[in-house]
C-alpha cells in the first residue's frame, strides 16, 4: 500500500514504535477512539475515523521530528525531550511544547556506580569515565559539578569555534548501559531507572538523579491543524482522567450529608438526588482510584449505605 501519497492533508502523530512506552500509548489511542490498522513492517498507519496518520518512531527521535515541525504531535518521555533540547536548544520556531503529562512510564535518569565500589557521591566521578545513552544531559550535569555550567562555543587558539571540554569523559552507548562498569568500560553510568531491579541485578546503586521523567504528549510550535490537535488532547485527557478515577455512589441520611460529602468532594462537587425514603439522598462522586478503599471505609463509618464503585470508561471534566 502506497501510504506516502495518502499523507497529504493529514495531521502527523508520532508514537513510540517499540520499548517501554509503546503498549500504554496504544491503549491510550484505543481509549481515545483513534481507529487504525498498522500493516506489518510499515511505520505509518492511517487513522480511519480522523484525518490523522500515525508515524511509528523510536521514542528518542520523536522530539526531533516534532521540534522541527516534521510531525505535529508526539508521545515520548520527558527525558527524551530534555535530552533533545540539551543538544538542540529551542527557539521561536523550533522545539516542542508540552501538552499533557500522561502519567505512565515514570522513571528517573540517575547517576549509578558499583554497589561495592569506592564512589559515594556524584562529584567523585568528575574526571572519570562515564557511559550513557543521554550524552547531552550527562554533559550538562557534569559541567555543573565541574563549575563549567556554560559549555557554549568559545574561540580556540586559531580563532575558530570550539566547544569547551569536560574533564569527565562521557561516552555514548546505545544499549546495555548497565554492563559498562562490570566490563571495565566506565567508573559510573547515567541511565534510566524504573523499578530498580535491573540496576540491582547489575550490582549498581544510584547516587544522584539527573532528571525525573514520565510520558508526555508534545506538539510542534506550528501544527498544521490546531483544532484537531486540541480535539485529540481533550480525548486523551478524558481517558487519563477515567483511568485515575472511579465513580462512587451511595445513600446517606441528610443529617450526615455534609460529613459524607467532605469525604467525597468530587472533581467539582458531588451530584446529590433525593430518595423517596424521607430524609435520605443518593450521592455520586468521582474518587481517585487509589483512595477508594479508604473512602469506602470512611463512608461506612458515617452511616452511608448501598455503596457502589463503578469504572469510568471515558470522561470530559473541567
Amino acid at each position: 500500500m502506497d501510504l506516502v501519497n495518502h499523507l497529504e492533508g493529514r495531521l502527523l502523530f508520532a508514537v513510540p514504535k517499540k520499548g517501554r512506552l509503546q503498549q500504554a500509548t496504544l491503549d491510550l489511542l484505543h481509549g481515545s477512539d483513534i481507529q487504525f490498522h498498522r500493516y506489518s513492517r510499515l511505520d505509518i498507519a492511517l487513522v480511519q475515523n480522523h484525518p490523522i496518520a500515525l508515524v511509528f518512531l523510536p521514542a528518542a527521535d520523536i522530539p526531533t521530528f516534532v521540534g522541527e515541525g516534521r510531525v505535529d504531535l508526539g508521545i515520548t518521555g520527558r527525558d527524551q525531550v530534555a535530552e533533545h533540547e540539551s543538544i538542540t536548544p529551542a527557539n521561536s520556531t523550533t522545539g516542542v511544547e508540552e501538552v499533557l503529562d500522561l502519567g505512565f512510564g515514570k522513571c528517573k535518569l540517575q547517576v549509578q556506580v558499583p554497589e561495592k565500589g569506592q564512589y559515594r557521591e556524584a562529584k567523585e566521578l568528575v574526571g572519570k569515565h562515564v557511559v550513557t545513552s543521554f550524552v547531552g544531559l550527562s554533559e550538562a550535569y557534569f559541567a555543573k559539578l565541574e563549575g563549567q555550567e556554560n559549555l557554549d562555543i568559545t574561540l580556540n587558539g586559531d580563532g575558530q569555534q570550539a566547544k569547551k571540554k569536560l574533564r569527565t569523559k562521557i561516552k555514548y552507548v546505545g544499549g546495555s548501559v548497565e554492563a559498562a562498569c562490570a566490563l571495565g568500560v566506565a567508573d559510573g553510568i547515567v541511565d534510566l531507572v524504573e523499578s530498580g531491579e535491573t540496576m540491582k541485578a547489575a550490582g549498581l546503586k544510584a547516587i544522584d538523579t539527573v532528571v525525573e521523567s514520565t510520558a508526555i504528549l508534545i506538539k510542534s510550535k506550528n501544527p498544521t491543524n490546531p483544532e484537531l490537535v486540541n480535539l485529540i488532547a481533550e480525548r486523551i485527557k478524558g481517558v487519563i482522567t477515567a483511568q485515575k478515577y472511579v465513580l462512587c455512589q451511595y445513600n446517606i441520611h441528610r443529617s450526615t450529608l455534609e460529613t459524607a460529602t467532605k469525604i467525597t468532594p468530587g472533581k467539582r462537587a458531588p451530584t446529590i438526588n433525593a430518595l423517596e425514603a424521607e430524609g435520605w439522598v443518593a450521592v455520586s462522586s468521582m474518587v481517585e482510584k487509589k483512595k477508594i478503599a479508604t473512602v469506602m471505609d470512611e463512608l461506612t463509618r458515617v452511616g452511608a449505605t448501598d455503596i457502589l464503585v463503578l469504572d469510568i470508561a471515558n470522561s470530559r471534566t473541567g
